[in-house]
C-alpha cells in the first residue's frame, strides 16, 4: 500500500469503512475491552487472562476465539496451555481512545490534567 492508497483510507468513500465498524462491533464488549488492557503487557495464558477479567475461562476462550479471528489477537500453544498476545498496538490504542472519550462523560478527564 503506498502512503497516497493509506490516505484514501480515511476518507468517507473508503472501502476499509465497513471493516472498521466490524472492529469497533467486535470491541462492543466490556470483556473484550478488559481482555485488551489486560494484553497491553504482553502475552497471557488463558487462566491468567480469566483471573484478570473475572470470568471463566471457557467465556474468555469463546471471547478470544471471535478476537482470533478479527485479527486482534493471535495464539500460541505450550503443552495444554494456550497464551495469547495483541497482534498489534491498534486495538490497545483505540480502547486507550475510548476510555479517554468516556473520561470526558464524566467530568474533567484525568489525561488533561497536569
Amino acid at each position: 500500500m503506498t502512503t497516497s492508497d493509506h490516505a484514501g483510507a480515511s476518507q468517507p468513500d473508503s472501502p476499509f469503512v465497513e471493516l472498521a465498524v466490524e472492529i469497533f462491533a467486535m470491541l462492543a464488549d466490556a470483556t473484550r475491552v478488559r481482555l485488551i488492557l489486560a494484553l497491553r503487557d504482553g502475552e497471557l495464558s488463558v487462566g491468567h487472562l480469566a483471573e484478570r477479567v473475572d470470568k471463566p475461562a471457557t467465556a474468555v476462550s469463546q471471547h478470544l476465539a471471535k478476537m482470533r479471528l478479527a485479527r486482534v489477537v493471535t495464539a500460541r500453544q505450550e503443552g495444554t496451555r494456550v497464551f495469547y498476545r495483541l497482534t498489534d498496538e491498534h486495538a490497545a490504542v483505540l480502547v486507550d481512545e475510548a476510555l479517554k472519550q468516556a473520561e470526558h462523560a464524566v467530568g474533567t478527564p484525568h489525561h488533561h490534567r497536569m
